[in-house]
């Protein structure tokens, strides 16, 4: 792996974790605001603490190592999380402010996988 895409696979992976954590203690938190989204999409609020806790769960899952497996299940996670929150915005009409977000969620979720070292890969197992 060069140097620069280890860089860029460390920059993509803190901010993601960054993100992935700080959104997903303020939804287990239940934070008045969330609460307003949760019922403006239509989801329970219950919902609101298993993403919470997926979320910090997978923040940790891909910055330790090893464990390829479990990485690939969080990076899976966190896109259908952010591709779900993508879809059920545009399915209310919410403007496309409220797309920012998981959208930069989304493509940092790709670049950390797409950039991440041989040995934190499912295939380094076999």
């Amino acid at each position: 792996m060069t140097k620069r895409n280890k860089i860029i696979y460390w920059i993509a992976t803190v901010w993601l974790a960054f993100g992935m954590t700080f959104t997903g203690v303020v939804q287990f938190l239940r934070i008045p605001e969330n609460i307003e989204m949760m019922n403006h999409l239509g989801y329970p609020v219950y919902l609101l603490t298993l993403l919470g806790i997926w979320k910090v769960l997978g923040s940790i899952a891909v910055l330790v190592p090893k464990f390829p497996l479990v990485k690939e299940w969080a990076y899976a996670g966190f896109f259908f999380v952010m591709a779900g929150a993508i879809f059920s915005h545009l399915s209310v009409g919410d403007s496309a402010v409220t797309l920012f977000g998981p959208s930069l969620l989304i493509v940092l979720t790709a670049v950390s996988w797409y950039f991440r070292p041989a040995d934190r890969k499912l295939s380094a197992v076999r």
